[in-house]
């Protein structure tokens, strides 16, 4: 299994957004999104702003597989999708605490969408 380095954590859980590509069903990339994405430990994650109705995360969800590019760093990773309770009320914390400037117009749909949270792991 690979890990994510030291540098790269700091520098994509740093970065205000990432440049998500998931892959369709025939493996080419979809245009990329920029998305939210927080950082708890040792982990990534993202979460869909509209929800389940998000077009790149149905298509995340449903390939497991896509690029991802933030903070100067470009790498080929799979989702995971995320239901464990404690993890995702972590995740809204994080959510709130690095976009609260924002407002909740912007973060209460981040938060509210916590059954699509997706963990990125590198490949």
């Amino acid at each position: 299994m690979t890990t994510w380095t030291s540098d790269e954590l700091d520098r994509i859980g740093s970065a205000e957004e990432l440049e998500m590509a998931p892959l369709r069903r025939d493996g080419t990339p979809r245009g990329p999104v920029p998305i939210w994405v927080v950082r708890d430990g040792d982990e990534l994650y993202v979460r869909s702003y509209r929800g389940t109705d998000g077009a790149w995360w149905r298509t995340a969800r449903t390939s497991r597989a896509g690029r991802i590019r933030s903070g100067g760093v470009d790498k080929d990773v799979t989702f995971t999708e995320v239901t464990d309770e404690d993890i995702n009320d972590r995740i809204d914390a994080a959510y709130r605490t690095k976009y609260g400037r924002y407002g909740g117009t912007y973060v209460n749909p981040m938060v509210a969408g916590r059954s699509t949270t997706l963990r990125l792991e590198p490949r």
